[in-house]
């Protein structure tokens, strides 16, 4: 069965809409979600638009921050405090990947946590991993979501990760393992250095593939019934489509598809789940949820 990613996105769209009316109706504060983009990457570009239109479309305040590639390290950090200290900014994400002169890692550091709805800041992803309140970033948080309103049994079920990146793959297996629906599931964390990988996939009930490696996961390393996430999204060459380029997951989504009894597709499946979980953590920042 297809997950419809898109579908599930444009359900809970409406639900963030509704309690934002509620929200204001009571004479609430509307949520605030700022967003710093330096330079003009085209990808970096794209996802803020799109993120800023959603905002608009759930009822949310927000501002879009620019700076050019040759912004001082400082002068952004002095930015980041600036947002971190005005009280009607509820979060705010800095889009990556940042320049070269500038470090992602203590920018990402500088944020408030309670304020940090891409939940990259360390204290949100160590509140994650012991089972906190915190935000959780927003790719995860969207694959929880989808295996939720599938209703997809993972209690004690194995779960193969491919990939072992911050943002997705070893969150995901943290999220995983723990006490909770989704979760308690035996979790596999496999990697570019995994010895024998195809003897780990062929164990996967369930399958989340973050490699970022196109058409990886093929049908003889996956088995009858076995649930498959595909997280992967690289730009690769086509004839086909009018932008000569086609969007393709690490799934060979064709030949995997048949043996699945979940699987999502890309376009389509987790992508349109990851601006959605960054609006839902707005929405928790706004009615200050993380503390």
């Amino acid at each position: 069965m297809l997950i419809d990613g898109k579908a599930i996105a444009a359900q809970i769209k409406l639900e963030i809409a509704e309690e934002v009316k509620q929200i204001k109706a009571a004479g609430g504060k509307t949520p605030h979600l700022a967003a710093i983009l330096v330079g003009h990457d085209g990808g970096s570009e794209t996802y803020v638009a799109s993120k800023v239109r959603t905002c608009e479309e759930v009822g949310f305040k927000s501002s879009l921050i620019r700076y050019e590639d040759d912004v001082t390290e400082e002068e952004l950090l002095k930015k980041v405090v600036e947002l971190n200290n005005d009280p009607d900014v509820d979060g705010f994400i800095v889009q990556l990947p940042l320049p070269k002169h500038i470090s992602e890692q203590k920018v990402i550091e500088t944020i408030d946590y309670r304020k940090d709805v891409d939940g990259f800041h360390p204290i949100n992803v160590g509140r994650m991993s012991i089972g906190l309140p915190c935000f959780v970033s927003a790719t995860p948080a969207g694959i929880l979501e989808l295996l939720k309103r599938y209703n997809i049994e993972t209690s004690g079920k194995h779960c193969i990760v491919l990939g072992r990146s911050n943002i997705v793959g070893k969150p995901m297996a943290s999220l995983m393992m723990q006490k909770a629906y989704p979760g308690d599931c035996t979790v596999t964390v496999c990697h570019s250095r995994t010895k024998n990988i195809k003897e780990f996939c062929l164990q996967g009930d369930i399958i989340i593939a973050a490699l970022g490696s196109p058409e990886f996961l093929t049908a003889d390393m996956v088995k009858e019934g076995a649930v498959v996430i595909d997280v992967g999204t690289t730009r690769v060459p086509s004839d086909k489509t009018k932008s000569g380029f086609k969007l393709t997951g690490d799934v060979k989504f064709d030949e995997v598809a048949p043996k699945c009894s979940y699987i999502t597709p890309v376009p389509g499946g987790v992508g349109p789940m990851t601006i959605i979980s960054l609006m839902k953590n707005t929405l928790l920042a706004g009615k200050k949820a993380i503390y």
